[in-house]
């Protein structure tokens, strides 16, 4: 396949008839939940629904992405963009893909492993520094990892590339790699891991001398970020910046608070959402509102504990949270501020109204397009982009012309 001609094209537009934009919406979830827990709070799930008013548009500017795992949004309007297998392509605003950029280090893309997720640095202008997380081979096992390397001027390779940092101990296992890093206003960067799933590595999430199951937050040469909540401890990895998560494919700072929120996969049941503060404990595998895949109880089966934070909302049954972004684009007024989410096994966007850090409202968008949404971020344009594991990749815009009508 021609990687320089975009795939399939298309569009679909919606804008909702008066009569559904009632104030008060049933939930979106309507399944059975895995579980009879009950939530710590009003509102903490099953949400009441809500609809957008405005008329927009999901467009495919291409279909010929091979398993896309991450994007990020180049100054010029182009797009650098994962492959889990371990290429970085650039893609166009028109959707036309280049060749592999040259100089990626090898990546181990078993089960859920490979290149994940991408980001640059905020004066890439002047330095085209790019930064990447992967699964890397260490020996018979492996590892997450973040790399970073110069973009060439031509944009065909990225040169002196070296690994920062590895989220020790590596463990021969192809889950729960975690993998979204990207760029805090303190310059600093954020990592995410996974707690690689078995029940031999699934206690180092509460482990603070382990980078399994954290948000890591370390300098762009890999070192511990100055203040980081655990250094000077002797106890404790001092990159940790909070601790406790089961696999958080997806971070994304609020655009006017700056605080850092994640997405985060539960078992059977309790995928989250969290605002994250430094060095605090998110709970897993102590308290979770999930259940084992056999159907049994987590642990001891508790969902609250002191000493322990509970997710500002979670869903159940899953919804499969991996990339987030929060919208704080002119397009759309009633999207600002508001988190969207990319969705694998709900195969939609998910839009969570937030107001005083509570979800107050959810939208399900794009569901009737069948894709596992992988990553979702705002490009330079105010759109929102997001690629799908079938290996799509969408913008989602105000439509100013005529839609159809959905319900």
């Amino acid at each position: 396949m021609n990687k320089g001609i975009a795939g399939l094209l298309g569009s679909v537009m919606f804008m909702i008839p008066p009569a559904c934009l009632h104030a008060q919406q049933a939930p979106v979830e309507t399944k059975k939940a895995n579980s009879a827990y009950t939530p710590a709070f009003k509102g903490q799930t099953r949400i009441a629904g809500v609809t957008t008013k405005t008329a927009y548009e999901g467009k495919v500017l291409t279909s010929s992405l091979e398993r896309p795992w991450g994007i990020a949004a180049l100054p010029d309007g182009r797009f650098l963009v994962t492959e889990k297998a371990g290429n970085i392509r650039i893609v166009t605003a028109k959707g036309a893909i280049s060749e592999p950029v040259a100089g990626v280090l090898k990546v181990d893309d078993d089960g859920q492993g490979g290149l994940l997720g991408i980001c640059i640095d905020p004066a890439f202008a002047k330095n085209r520094m790019v930064y990447w997380a992967f699964s890397e081979p260490v020996g018979e096992d492996n590892v997450t990892s973040v790399a970073k390397g110069k973009l060439s001027a031509d944009g065909k390779r990225l040169e002196g590339v070296t690994v920062i940092y590895q989220a020790k101990p590596a463990y021969n296992s192809d889950l729960h790699f975690g993998g979204r890093v990207l760029f805090g206003k303190d310059g600093n960067l954020y990592l995410s891991t996974g707690e690689r799933s078995d029940m031999k590595t699934r206690p180092q999430a509460q482990d603070l001398n382990s980078g399994l199951g954290k948000i890591i937050r370390i300098t762009t040469d890999g070192k511990p970020a100055a203040n980081n909540p655990f250094a000077g401890n002797n106890a404790a990895r001092p990159e940790l910046y909070s601790y406790g998560h089961r696999n958080v494919q997806g971070i994304a700072f609020h655009p006017v608070t700056g605080d850092l929120w994640d997405a985060e996969f539960g078992p059977r049941g309790g995928d989250e959402i969290n605002r994250v503060v430094a060095g605090k404990n998110y709970g897993w595998p102590t308290i979770t509102y999930g259940i084992e895949y056999s159907g049994q109880k987590v642990g001891e089966g508790i969902q609250q504990k002191d000493g322990m934070e509970q997710p500002v909302y979670y869903w159940d049954p899953v919804v499969s949270p991996s990339g987030i972004t929060f919208y704080n684009g002119k397009g759309i007024a009633e999207w600002k501020n508001n988190l969207f989410i990319a969705c694998l096994s709900g195969m939609h966007i998910c839009r969570l109204v937030i107001e005083n850090n509570k979800v107050v409202g959810e939208e399900r968008l794009l569901a009737g397009e069948k894709q596992r949404f992988r990553d979702i971020i705002q490009g330079n344009d105010g759109a929102l982009y997001s690629v799908t594991d079938m290996g799509r990749l969408y913008r989602i815009a105000k439509n100013n012309k005529e839609a159809r009508s959905v319900t």
